[in-house]
């Protein structure tokens, strides 16, 4: 695996939340886990990734398919809905928010959605741990976390440092698909991902509305208070 395009993450694009479970979730969790969450060597922090951390992914789906993965999978509504339009793909997605993880597994199981994999752990720094150069199909980061206050915004995960890190693991016609409800947010991903070297806007200017993100009801929330969805969508 290349080291080139590794990625050091101390400060993290996320907010660790409580991890307690409600009756429904624990269940999920205690029936699914087995079957769908991949367990990795942590680092330093309890998110974070061994720098020796491995995975087979052909070992972890039982076969050899396209990889799609989602940064900040949520409560799994798109990751679920990619899974089952998506058969013939491999599905990977990083969430630190244990709850949210278990309410995916019980979604999974309910639609019987079996090429999906979840992994509890900080998607930026796995991208640079576990996966190949030029090994993803796609990556979908959908309504990251905006961190509106100005001391907070090197937070944001969309930065010119990740940029590059997601263009070495796209591979060739690779395509990156983002979303956000916050204007100025949607700017600044416009800003550097133009500017960056390896990606191509496949569209000139916002992409329309990307019909595999079923409408959540974080989203919902957001075009209830008037805000504007901006999608974009590049390619390697």
């Amino acid at each position: 695996m290349s080291t080139a395009a590794r990625i050091h993450r101390d400060v993290v694009s996320y907010v660790r939340r409580s991890a307690r479970m409600n009756p429904s979730q624990q269940r999920a969790w205690d029936t699914h886990h087995s079957a769908w969450v991949i367990d990795l060597p942590s680092g330093d922090r309890a998110t974070s990734i061994a720098a020796d951390a491995e995975i087979n992914w052909t070992a972890a789906f039982g076969r050899q398919a396209p990889l799609l993965v989602e940064i900040g999978s949520g409560m799994g509504h798109a990751i679920t809905v990619g899974g089952q339009t998506n058969p013939e793909v491999n599905l990977v997605a990083f969430e630190v928010f244990t709850p949210a993880v278990a309410s995916t597994l019980g979604r999974l199981a309910r639609h019987q959605v079996n090429n999906v994999r979840l992994v509890i752990a900080d998607g930026a720094q796995a991208l640079a741990t576990v996966f190949d150069d030029a090994s993803i199909t796609e990556l979908w980061t959908f309504f990251p976390d905006p961190w509106h206050k100005v001391r907070h915004q090197k937070r944001r995960l969309v930065s010119a440092e990740f940029a590059e890190l997601v263009a070495a693991k796209l591979a060739p016609g690779g395509r990156w698909r983002l979303a956000t409800d916050w204007a100025d947010y949607a700017q600044s991903m416009r800003e550097v991902l133009d500017a960056a070297p390896r990606l191509h806007n496949l569209h000139p200017g916002w992409a329309p509305r990307f019909a595999g993100r079923p409408v959540t009801k974080y989203e919902q929330r957001g075009l209830d208070a008037g805000r504007t969805i901006y999608d974009l969508a590049y390619a390697r």
